[in-house]
């Protein structure tokens, strides 16, 4: 990547694939295409110089891990959120939410307790239990060896594509951008975005939005609470609002009418009954940018499934990769969640720049498994550009903290960082459904 200064800290993020090289080549695709944006509307006669620093990467891609509310540590997982043993080798499940719990328990036939989990799981094969808990509705997956996912047919539908997905829906009219000052820099300011998704991935890229000056919208279903803690990590700048869809569409058409971008985070093809399909959404906001975020792709077998990184992590072999012989292992961060909501941003700015140029409304995609296979593969195609070598001796100095709605906050900064950028989100983040379903 050309216009980057890289700061390599080898201590940070360390594992047996290249997660710190994941990690910081998403960051910086996300920091250049936002030094772009921000050249193009400021009339600057030079791109500002990207600054990617591993400490602050590696601080940002744990950053729900280093908030503390008033002192709190937030809890990330719940106890059902683990690997077990089965009858033929390991399921990984995800029960955070209370809905997707009762599924498992429900599909396993058993009580909340994580004694009776085990026992019940321990007499079932893995693959059974996948099948079964995913027919519940809920969220197990077989721990799978790289080999094994490559023969997987949703395996062979992700390396049909590229890492992110672009294309343009229409001939909507060139984007005409209002100038912006650069003290500092916010290369999304004035812009509305309309945040519909849900842990991690979308989240981080909206997050990311905010912070350089979009208002940032999100929408939840009144009757899907966000987990507060995790609602928190990545609420910096936004507002939070609930809307039923199915029984306020006029508030929703309101809402779009004033919309530049619209992100979404739900299973591809969850939102199509209410409209939000990327061509349903430019046929009545013609201009705007649609981003879409999955686990498994909008394709293939497992298209319809639900996904979170740890799913991912134990399906594409990376489990597998980072364990041992007696037990599977994980990244040192979820960065498949982190690295794809970044990329997710980056893709953003870049549709929006070319908007300036070209016109047209358009749409990006990308899917936790496409970025893993991207890793898996050793990351072909990435440079590290100029590279300075530095110690790293702890997350401290990328950690700040504010007074919020929510108790004091101690909590990550960003790593997008480039000359003249913000350094930090201009307001804290509030509690779930705080604002009216309104865009500014």
């Amino acid at each position: 990547m050309t216009g980057i200064k890289f700061v390599v800290r080898e201590g940070a993020l360390q594992g047996r694939l290249p997660a710190r090289q994941l990690a910081r080549t998403c960051v910086g695709e996300c920091a250049l295409a936002a030094a772009e944006l921000g050249a193009r509307r400021a009339g600057l006669a030079e791109v500002p110089t990207v600054r990617v620093d591993d400490g602050a990467v590696a601080t940002a891609f744990l950053s729900e891990r280093h908030l503390l509310i008033s002192g709190r540590a937030p809890v990330n997982f719940a106890p059902m959120s683990r690997f077990w043993r089965t009858a033929d080798g390991w399921v990984r499940t995800h029960a955070n939410y209370p809905h997707h719990r009762a599924r498992l328990l429900q599909a396993l036939g058993v009580p909340e307790d994580p004694a009776a989990v085990e026992a019940a799981l321990a007499e079932r094969s893995a693959l059974d239990v996948e099948d079964a808990v995913h027919a519940a509705g809920g969220l197990a997956v077989a721990l799978r060896s790289p080999e094994e996912w490559a023969v997987h047919p949703q395996a062979a539908e992700v390396a049909k594509r590229p890492l992110v997905e672009r294309g343009r829906l229409d001939t909507a009219r060139v984007r005409a951008f209002a100038p912006i000052g650069t003290t500092p820099l916010l290369p999304a300011a004035g812009l509305r975005v309309l945040d519909l998704t849900r842990v991690l991935a979308g989240p981080v890229a909206t997050r990311t939005l905010a912070l350089l000056g979009a208002d940032v919208l999100r929408l939840d279903s009144p009757r899907l609470p966000e987990l507060a803690d995790q609602h928190a990590d990545t609420g910096f700048g936004k507002r939070s609002a609930t809307l039923d869809l199915a029984a306020d569409r006029q508030t929703f058409e309101e809402l779009l009418a004033a919309a530049d971008v619209v992100v979404t985070g739900y299973r591809p093809g969850a939102l199509d009954r209410f409209g939000l399909s990327p061509e349903a959404l430019a046929e009545r906001r013609p201009g705007v940018v649609v981003a879409q975020l999955s686990a498994w792709g909008g394709y293939g077998p497992w298209r319809e499934r639900r996904g979170f990184d740890s799913l991912v992590q134990a399906a594409t072999g990376i489990a597998v990769l980072e364990g041992s012989p007696d037990r599977p292992g994980a990244l040192p961060a979820q960065a498949l969640d982190h690295g794809t909501g970044y990329l997710l941003a980056a893709a953003v700015l870049r549709a929006l720049t070319e908007q300036s140029y070209e016109g047209g409304s358009r749409f990006v995609r990308l899917a936790l498994a496409r970025t893993a296979k991207w890793m898996t593969d050793g990351m072909d195609g990435t440079a590290a550009g100029d590279a300075a070598n530095e110690p790293y001796d702890g997350p401290e100095p990328w950690l700040a903290e504010t007074d919020s709605a929510l108790g004091r906050l101690r909590y990550a900064l960003s790593p997008v960082s480039f000359d003249g950028g913000p350094q930090d989100w201009a307001r804290p983040p509030v509690p779930w459904g705080t604002d009216a379903a309104r865009l500014r």
